[in-house]
């Protein structure tokens, strides 16, 4: 079970990773917007994050 969290986590990484190495420009805008948006916005996009994975979870286990 630790292996599987870990290799999620390293693959979270990875996919964090993506955008500032490949467009950092894009990043810092979009990083940017994001510290603009209300503490109830950001609660909402956690939330969605959250339901999504939940959901994609489920499908493929």
């Amino acid at each position: 079970m630790i292996n599987t969290l870990l290799l999620a986590f390293a693959l979270m990484l990875v996919i964090e990773g993506l955008l500032p190495f490949l467009a950092p420009s894009v990043w810092r805008d979009a990083f940017r917007r994001v510290t603009e948006l209300t503490d109830g916005q950001i609660r909402f996009v956690g939330l969605s994050s959250m339901l999504v994975g939940v959901v994609l979870l489920t499908v493929f286990r």
